[in-house]
């Protein structure tokens, strides 16, 4: 966007207030784990938009603006299907350790409130039944901070894959001109793919701000070549869809109302629209969570529809970095999957 540059870190905790933990489980028969983003003391507003024909999510139904609760202390991202919620258990119990929560009568008397959503990845360390747990939700907590988000294969993007490639966390930010700040933090684990496959590059690299991208240049036709060879010797029935799903956080220091939030989520998904391809299948489910601080006043109409459409471009951009920052995994030896990261595959593609 004219005028616009990424953050300090270019990642979700340039929005002041922010912190984000990773729990990485990728020992030796688990390839699992496990994001916690925690909000301000005092929580954030929050919205939640779920697109994908196969979600699977915790209190989001409270989002809902006709509902009461309008403060939310943490958002939980993590691996290990359905089974994964159990980790939101150990976020909630450090939360209420803390006091942090939605109140309900005398000091110390809360309720944390922790939306979340987890995507598929059983199986691909070789061990069906290793999945996050409630100690990881916790691990995930101890370790938030407002450092740099870390990315590639950390957390709930783990045991992630995109496509033909290893997924995993992605995370990008943008000041825009009126001084509000937006970011995103992404888990891709799409059943669609990031890459075009006539270039060989991410669908969404030219979104990039200023030389965010500057390093990333199209691939040689050697690279391309082999890559396509990779894909055609794989077995007839490499390519059938497997339970996938891509989820994660847009964030903003401006003040918005939960409905808001939630039209910012809605919004989003046009982000995934941008950099994977197909999107919201069956097979996927993805789901977006918008939080909103109020560091910064309510924006006119104008300023939210150009906030909005930063969030989106910031989930592409983070989908575009979890790529780039992605590495290969091999656990083939113990029954499990090989993922070549797209760094491995296209070589020449970067510079520097």
């Amino acid at each position: 966007m004219t005028g616009s540059a990424p953050g300090p870190t270019n990642s979700l905790v340039d929005v002041a207030g922010l912190r984000v933990g990773h729990c990485t489980r990728d020992e030796p028969g688990w390839l699992t784990g496990v994001t916690v983003v925690l909000a301000p003391e005092g929580g954030a507003v929050a919205g939640v938009d779920v697109r994908g024909g196969g979600p699977g999510t915790r209190e989001t139904d409270l989002l809902d603006p006709r509902n009461l609760v309008d403060r939310v202390n943490a958002i939980v991202l993590g691996g290990g299907s359905a089974l994964g919620l159990a980790a939101v258990d150990g976020v909630v119990d450090a939360l209420l350790d803390e006091g942090i929560g939605w109140p309900m009568g005398e000091p110390g008397q809360v309720v944390p409130i922790v939306p979340s959503a987890i995507l598929f990845d059983l199986g691909r360390s070789g061990t069906w039944g290793h999945r996050p747990r409630a100690e990881d939700g916790r691990a995930a907590y101890a370790q938030a901070s407002s450092s740099a988000v870390a990315q590639g294969c950390v957390g709930a993007g783990t045991g992630a894959k995109v496509g033909g490639f290893k997924g995993g966390i992605g995370s990008a930010s943008v000041v825009l001109e009126s001084g509000t700040t937006v970011a995103a933090l992404i888990a891709v684990n799409a059943v669609g793919s990031a890459v075009d496959p006539s270039t060989g590059l991410p669908y969404a690299v030219g979104l990039g701000l200023g030389d965010e991208l500057a390093h990333v240049r199209r691939p040689s036709a050697e690279d391309l070549a082999e890559s396509r060879a990779r894909a055609e010797a794989l077995p007839a029935n490499a390519g059938r869809p497997g339970l996938a799903t891509t989820i994660g956080v847009i964030a903003t220091d401006a003040t918005l109302t939960k409905a808001q939030c939630g039209k910012a989520a809605g919004i989003g998904h046009d982000g995934f629209a941008r950099a994977l391809k197909p999107v919201h299948t069956l097979f996927d489910g993805d789901t977006l969570f918008t939080l909103a601080t109020g560091d910064r006043p309510a924006p006119d109409p104008v300023e939210q529809t150009l906030l909005m459409e930063a969030g989106a471009d910031c989930v592409a951009r983070a989908i575009v970095h979890a790529v780039l920052a992605a590495t290969s995994v091999d656990r083939s030896t113990d029954g499990g999957v090989t993922l070549r990261s797209w760094s491995d595959a296209f070589p020449s593609a970067l510079s520097g």
